[in-house]
């Protein structure tokens, strides 16, 4: 019991005069150096969150837009093997009745096609400026309080409810937003904001003028003409009222799973497919956050050695060129472990402050700057995803990795006979 305390109470003396060691040597350190070395630990630090965060958040920008723009918290869609959803205006009174939904938009869709510059054609025998789409009817107010399609609009202007002539056109049904050479993929051509075009659904043709263009990054949406639902349901015929989709927005913390169970309970799972966005997502894209975040954390991994290197380096140049110091400080009768002890306090003191300065200037700067301004890739727009729980697990990660750089090579130069040590050799 006496050996324990005292083994306790040598290590805490020890910690003590290792802690004044490296306070010294700190002090009397190249301010330059320090900085250099401080640089390269904020450096590493970004590189193990940012690039997995921006590698991730390019995936989970296209997750968000899928949410926020077409599938909600909830979404209800047409059973297969049926055209609509049965007994929709039931459906949605009772969605409309729960205490949980902000807001929700009913949709109707129908597949079609639409032809732009059929007034100039001349040449029948040459293939028409046409494209298959989905047309979608919509009610502008409700469509908006959902997914806020307006702020989407990059030509024109949204819809209103008196808009009966008028539709938005998809992006990626326009050649000038989306180039692509195929044949089993078509787009429109010279068509803009003001034109007319030619809509052809439920057997029934109409002349409409394109009000605006919506760009979204999400297919469902970018491959649609949108029209108002009163116009679609006369076109196809459908005096049922019986929609296609129903995207729901619950309110803030609320479980989307407990709105799913009260959509069951009364019996909405009996006529339509009733989906968290969880469960709606599809899985590749489950697995290409997974795959992102693999590769983040391998390109992470290297800067975490780099680092490692660095400090090693330092410390064992360090100890190198006072290896006369230290034989004479182990002379004078302090331990090894003090010493060890030292070199590594000097090494966390690189460590911490090197990662305080990355802290501030991840989420100081970069988190908000990124969520203001998001990163526009061709098929999202890319966000910087730094959770707490993970970035203190790769501070962890880079306080390890930098202890044991400190530790060893501090071990290599203080085991070297003392006497050795104080006369150079």
């Amino acid at each position: 019991m006496d050996k324990q305390k005292s083994r306790i109470s040598d290590f805490l003396t020890s910690l003590k005069v290792g802690f004044f060691l490296a306070l010294r040597q700190i002090k009397r350190s190249s301010k330059a150096t320090t900085a250099l070395i401080i640089f390269v630990m904020t450096l590493t630090f970004l590189n193990l969150v940012v690039v997995r965060g921006v590698l991730v958040g390019l995936i989970q920008g296209v997750v968000d837009v899928q949410k926020e723009i077409y599938f909600g918290d909830i979404f209800v869609s047409t059973p297969q093997k049926k055209d609509f959803i049965e007994n929709s205006p039931k459906i949605i009174s009772v969605i409309g009745n729960l205490p949980w939904v902000e807001n929700f938009s009913a949709r109707y869709t129908a597949s079609g096609r639409v032809e732009g510059t059929y007034k100039d054609r001349i040449d029948y025998t040459e293939k028409a400026n046409e494209a298959g789409a989905i047309i979608a009817g919509i009610d502008p107010e409700q469509e908006d309080s959902v997914s806020r399609l307006s702020e989407k609009v990059v030509e024109g202007s949204y819809l209103t409810k008196d808009d009966t002539d008028s539709v938005l056109i998809g992006a990626y049904l326009l050649k000038k937003y989306l180039e692509i050479e195929s044949s089993a993929f078509q787009t429109l051509e010279n068509v803009d904001v003001g034109d007319k075009i030619r809509l052809t659904v439920g057997g029934n043709t109409r002349e409409f003028t394109v009000k605006g263009v919506v760009k979204t990054k999400v297919d469902e949406i970018d491959l649609r003409v949108m029209m108002l639902d009163t116009t679609l349901r006369n076109m196809i015929g459908r005096t049922d009222y019986n929609v296609n989709e129903i995207s729901i927005m619950i309110k803030d913390g609320t479980n989307p799973y407990l709105v799913k169970d009260a959509l069951v309970k009364n019996g909405v799972d009996k006529t339509a497919k009733v989906q968290t966005f969880e469960e709606g997502m599809p899985k590749f894209v489950e697995d290409m956050i997974n795959t992102f975040s693999l590769l983040g954390n391998i390109i992470g991994s290297i800067g975490l050695v780099v680092a490692s290197i660095t400090i090693f380096i330092v410390i064992f140049v360090n100890a190198i060129t006072r290896k006369k110091f230290i034989g004479i400080l182990k002379g004078i009768g302090l331990s090894s472990v003090s010493i060890e002890i030292a070199y590594v306090f000097q090494s966390l003191f690189y460590a911490i402050l090197g990662v305080g300065v990355g802290l501030l200037i991840l989420y100081g700067f970069l988190v908000p700057f990124i969520e203001a301004n998001p990163i526009p890739f061709p098929f999202s727009d890319g966000i910087l995803v730094a959770e707490v729980p993970a970035t203190m697990f790769r501070v962890l990660l880079l306080s390890i990795a930098t202890i044991i750089a400190g530790y060893v090579p501090a071990r290599i130069v203080v085991k070297k006979n003392t006497l050795d040590s104080i006369l150079g050799r």
